[in-house]
């Protein structure tokens, strides 16, 4: 977009034109006579027009300076604080049972569950920081705090079960995800968990690094993820089990109390969805920005015209005398 931040300087155009129609003239010397006109006499009166020429040209490149013409570039818009949130998902073993149930009436497994309704999670938080951790027999930092939401979607997408083990190492992935804290000057620091079962492995007790996360002000969400009852067809017929048994929902409820967050039951992925948009309206996405755009300023372009204008004039005033 152009702009003429002191447009009103364009009122000063007709002001030689003024000075010329108004403006009493200096008497001229009484005239000479001469039997004879001076050689060249056409071509100085020829140089003369053109001096006016330039010196028109001269006023107007001098104005359309002060004028002080900008060009302001597309608005880009700067979140000045931003929200630091690691998402820590169980890769164990157990993942792979097949009990969430589908609005279709089809299953699919608890892992890929978690995908799809994570990847819309994280499509949403946009100004946010976000990272991941997986954990299976050990904990690990698959992608570290960042603003690149699709590098976090694409690292989760990639997530395999069985890359890593399969136990479930509840403490260590919490720890892990503290850790990327410990540097962190957010206002807001929240560690989203996942997991389908108890802390079976690792060498730090969940509620331990819980009461870590405290000490650096970060909120723990707990999500408990699988079904309570799935049919299990064997030789002697089928029969209704409870494929969640395995889950310490005690275990995950007091490391999300301890951080003042809270834990969540996903039985099915309706109900994963709806525990994200609970965590939307727990940690809503920040609406501060503040716009930004990139602005030119042009008037050194006019200016430089004057200068070569001015330069010009001096130079044709020297050779006609």
């Amino acid at each position: 977009m152009f702009e003429l931040v002191w447009w009103w300087a364009i009122l000063l155009l007709p002001l030689p034109w003024l000075v010329y129609r108004f403006v009493r003239p200096i008497p001229r010397p009484a005239a000479i006579h001469l039997p004879k006109l001076p050689q060249g006499l056409g071509s100085q009166q020829t140089g003369s027009r053109l001096r006016i020429v330039l010196m028109s040209l001269l006023w107007i490149s001098l104005v359309a300076a002060l004028a002080r013409p900008v060009w302001y570039g597309d608005p880009i818009q700067i979140q000045p604080e931003h929200r630091d949130m690691m998402l820590a998902v169980d890769l164990s073993g157990s993942m792979e049972i097949e009990d969430m149930l589908l609005p279709s009436g089809g299953t699919i497994n608890r892992l890929d569950a978690v995908k799809h309704v994570l990847s819309e999670f994280i499509g949403k938080r946009e100004g946010d920081r976000l990272g991941l951790v997986l954990f299976a027999d050990h904990g690990y930092l698959q992608t570290p705090l960042t603003l690149d939401r699709n590098t976090v979607a694409q690292q989760l997408e990639r997530a395999v079960l069985g890359l890593i083990g399969k136990q479930t190492a509840i403490g260590e992935g919490l720890g892990v995800a503290t850790k990327t804290f410990i540097d962190s000057k957010a206002p807001q620091r929240v560690i989203i968990l996942l997991s389908d079962g108890a802390n079976t492995a690792g060498v730090i007790d969940p509620l331990e690094a819980a009461k870590l996360a405290k000490e650096y002000d970060v909120t723990i969400y707990t999500v408990g993820v699988g079904a309570e009852e799935m049919r299990q067809r064997s030789l002697f017929g089928s029969r209704v089990v409870n494929p969640s048994q395995d889950l310490d929902e005690r275990m995950l409820s007091a490391i999300a109390q301890s951080t003042g967050g809270e834990y969540f039951r996903a039985r099915n992925p309706e109900e994963l969805e709806k525990i994200y948009q609970i965590i939307d309206q727990l940690e809503p996405i920040s609406t501060v920005q503040q716009t930004w755009r990139p602005r030119d300023e042009m008037f050194r372009y006019p200016l430089a015209l004057a200068l070569l204008l001015s330069a010009l004039i001096a130079v044709l005033r020297r050779r006609n005398g």
